[in-house]
C-alpha cells in the first residue's frame, strides 16, 4: 500500500514561491493499475518523481507499507528503490556505453550476488519475452526507438520491482509499437501482482487502467474507477 499525504511541491521561497501542485492526498492499493493525466506543465512528472523517491516535496508524507521513504537516508533509498521501484522515462536513459544486455542486466548486477546462475536467467527470460534475443550485443545509438523502449521495459521487469513507474512510456513511439509496450507492461503488472502507475496524455491508455486521477487546478482530481 502506497499513501500519499498532503503532498506540495512548490519552488522559490517565501510569498515569491510557485506552487505546482498543494495538499495532494492518495492511496494507492497492491496489485493496481492507476493513470495520471493532466495538461502539459501541470507537475505530472513531478508527482511521479515525488512518489517514486526521486524528488522530495516541499511538504507532506509518502508512505509505503507506513514507512515515509523521504525520511529515509540518502543510501536507505537508494537501496529502496534499487529493490522495490522500476521507473520507465520517455526518453528510456539507457546507458549509452553499455550493450542492450548489459542495460538490462544493470539492476541486478549492482546488488549482492547480482551476477549470479539465477539473475542471468532472469534476464535471459525476459529479453527472450520482449523479442531481443537478436539485439543484446547492440548499443543503444544501433537501436530503433522501439528496441530501445523494450530494453528500458526489459530493464525495469529483471529487477523484480514491485512498484512500476512509467512516464509517457509509448510517447516516442508509433503506434503499432506503442500498442506492443503497453501490452507488454499490463501482461506483466497483471501476472506477477505488481502495481503499475502510469502519465499519460493518452485517454486510449489511460482508460485501460483501474483509476484514472487528473491534476488539474493544483488538485488531483478523481476521473474514472472501474477496479
Amino acid at each position: 500500500m502506497i499513501k500519499i499525504k498532503n503532498i506540495t511541491k512548490s519552488y522559490g521561497n517565501n510569498e515569491a514561491a510557485i506552487d505546482i501542485f498543494k495538499n495532494i492526498s492518495l492511496e494507492i492499493k497492491d496489485g493496481q493499475n492507476i493513470a495520471i493525466i493532466g495538461s502539459s506543465g501541470s507537475g505530472k512528472s513531478t508527482l511521479l518523481s515525488i512518489i517514486s523517491g526521486l524528488d522530495k516535496p516541499t511538504s507532506g508524507s509518502v508512505l509505503y507499507d507506513d514507512v515515509d521513504i523521504h525520511k529515509m537516508s540518502e543510501k536507505e533509498l537508494s537501496l529502496f528503490r534499487n529493490r522495490k521501484i522500476g521507473i520507465i522515462f520517455q526518453a528510456f536513459e539507457l546507458v549509452q556505453f553499455f550493450t542492450a544486455y548489459e542495460n538490462i542486466m544493470l539492476p541486478l548486477s549492482i546488488r549482492k550476488n547480482g551476477r549470479s546462475k539465477k539473475n542471468f536467467e532472469i534476464v535471459d527470460n525476459i529479453i527472450e519475452a520482449v523479442n531481443l534475443g537478436h539485439r543484446i550485443n547492440s548499443l543503444p545509438a544501433t537501436l530503433s526507438g522501439g528496441e530501445q523502449q523494450r530494453v528500458a521495459i526489459a530493464r525495469v521487469l529483471a529487477s523484480g520491482c514491485d512498484v512500476l513507474f512509467a512516464d509517457e512510456p509509448t510517447g516516442n513511439l508509433d503506434s503499432i509499437n506503442g500498442k506492443k509496450v503497453l501490452d507488454l507492461l499490463l501482461s506483466f503488472v497483471s501476472k506477477k501482482d505488481k502495481t503499475l502507475i502510469i502519465i499519460t496524455h493518452d485517454m486510449d491508455i489511460a482508460k485501460q487502467m483501474d483509476v484514472i486521477y487528473e491534476i488539474r487546478d493544483y488538485d488531483l482530481k478523481l476521473v474514472s474507477r472501474s477496479d
